[in-house]
């Protein structure tokens, strides 16, 4: 992909025959998700099972073959090997690909690759899916790379997460928000090359790049178990966090240790319901003539 996690060598490659839109580079945006591999793969959700059943249902396949874009540690990946026939992640971080294969599935293979350039073959898959990752990769020639290794009437989709998950305590909510906002702010200080594309605007993009029949927005929840420490975790296993305490800036300053105080005192170690809202923003190439 065009850099949604990172680690290892991210030089990129030459090209692969199937790019014909030029890329901008992001190896800093796969980089910014170096290091912390194990933390990402123990707290971040999966997606809910309703939304293979509208994949499948687009495509009108029970068992569709999958792609798995900015495929990371291998969460995703695992997810679709539930429901497709075969599965193709494609990432190009050495230190992410390596937690991903440490779980083997029968139906999934891992390649390296970016999101412009997958080096997959034309028409290999049913669906392909960037989930949490859209935004870290360069819109135009992913949805040219993407229209490429679909086939005719096959599914692309960004799935991303709203962050908090819902916990049912709105002050350890409301402290999550003060706590990213310091880092956002902290952020606009450090000098990267890291570059990224508005969420909201997916949809807006792949119906204007023109590779897509039909596209559309919908939203689906599940929920999973959490406590005190995985909502502090969810928090630190975002990337712009991560960067920032690599680039030297403690937790203090950045309000970590005022969000722990205040997560620990309000949501403690019991398990409890964390509701995820999912997007899926879903774009359907034409169909064969």
């Amino acid at each position: 992909m065009t850099g949604a996690s990172g680690g290892g060598d991210l030089q990129r490659e030459p090209a692969g025959p199937g790019r014909t839109i030029p890329c901008v580079e992001l190896p800093a945006n796969a980089q910014r998700f170096s290091g912390f591999a194990d933390l990402y793969d123990r707290v971040r959700p999966t997606p809910p099972p309703e939304a293979a059943e509208v994949l499948c249902a687009y495509v009108g396949r029970d068992r569709p073959d999958v792609v798995d874009l900015g495929s990371g540690t291998g969460l995703s990946t695992r997810w679709c090997a539930d429901w497709a026939a075969h599965v193709v992640g494609v990432e190009p971080s050495d230190d992410m690909r390596a937690q991903a294969e440490q779980e083997a599935r029968a139906n999934v293979e891992y390649v390296r690759g970016w999101s412009d350039d997958s080096g997959l073959p034309d028409g290999s898959a049913d669906v392909v899916l960037a989930v949490q990752a859209l935004h870290w990769m360069d819109p135009a020639p992913t949805f040219g790379e993407v229209a490429r290794v679909l086939r005719p009437g096959g599914a692309f989709v960004a799935l991303d997460c709203d962050w908090p998950p819902v916990v049912g305590n709105a002050e350890a909510e409301a402290a999550w928000d003060h706590c990213r906002a310091a880092v956002r702010r902290h952020e606009a200080h450090v000098d990267t090359e890291v570059r990224r594309w508005a969420k909201e605007e997916h949809l807006a993009r792949m119906a204007a790049s023109g590779r897509f029949a039909v596209c559309r927005e919908i939203a689906l929840h599940h929920a999973e178990e959490g406590d005190a420490d995985r909502f502090v975790d969810l928090l630190r296993s975002q990337g712009d966090y991560q960067t920032l305490r690599r680039a030297g800036i403690d937790d203090a300053t950045l309000g970590l240790d005022e969000f722990v105080a205040t997560v620990q005192r309000t949501l403690g170690r019991a398990p409890r319901p964390f509701w995820f809202t999912y997007r899926l923003r879903i774009g359907i190439t034409p169909a064969a003539r």
